[in-house]
């Protein structure tokens, strides 16, 4: 049975009122693509950091947006997509500035209050905002400074190798799987021996985090 903390996901979308170009917008990290708005939904591809791609769409009531990427398309988190913006220096986060970017919106239906029903008499329960933890400000830092950059040495594949031979049981929190996120205080962790480093399967995907509870690399 899947341990889930908390998650917002979704069945039912309104259909938006009227139809808008997409948006041209850059990963700022390597981002899962999901079939769906929310943590639980199934990963369908991978968007590499620096990537382009096209977005359709956003959730008015989460930070998933709907894109496009190399034809494929899917659902990405809509806090690690920077797009220009006219008067603006700087490229800007795409769901910060929806509006400004003419990006047309949709009402996710959340199904939150019906998981949170469900946990209830179970041992669980809490919402966690995991991009409140460490939003893209900290993942810019922690991909240059990560363990897993590069090619692997001997000790950090062991590492890989151990987390992909021992699965646990997966954990759902809100927000997206990134490098440099940190995971929220109530998650377990499980340790890896001869190591410093400890690991947990979370949204989905085996994650190794650092002593700070920092996500060092997301295991693919």
């Amino acid at each position: 049975m899947f341990k889930r903390i908390a998650f917002a996901s979704t069945i039912g979308m309104l259909t938006a009122t009227t139809a808008l170009a997409a948006t041209d917008a850059t990963a700022t990290t390597d981002l899962n693509l999901r079939a769906g708005p929310g943590p639980a939904a199934e990963i369908i591809s991978v968007i590499p950091g620096e990537a382009m791609v096209s977005v359709s769409e956003c959730a008015s009531n989460s930070q998933w947006c709907k894109v496009s990427y190399e034809g494929q398309e899917g659902w990405a988190y809509g806090a690690y997509l920077n797009a220009s913006m006219e008067g603006a220096a700087d490229p800007v986060v795409v769901y910060d500035n929806r509006e400004a970017l003419s990006i047309q919106t949709v009402e996710v239906e959340d199904k939150e209050a019906e998981v949170g029903g469900a946990l209830a008499g179970g041992t669980m329960g809490g919402i966690l905002a995991l991009a409140a933890a460490g939003g893209p400000a900290t993942i810019a830092a922690a991909v240059g400074a990560g363990l897993f950059t590069g090619a692997l040495t001997a000790d950090e594949e062991k590492v890989v190798t151990y987390v992909q031979q021992n699965p646990v049981e997966p954990v759902y929190v809100q927000g997206e799987v990134v490098r440099g996120v940190v995971v929220p205080q109530e998650v377990q962790l499980q340790a890896i021996p001869e190591s410093d480093y400890q690991y947990v399967y979370l949204n989905g995907v085996p994650v190794v985090v650092n002593a700070d509870r920092q996500v060092v690399t997301v295991v693919r």
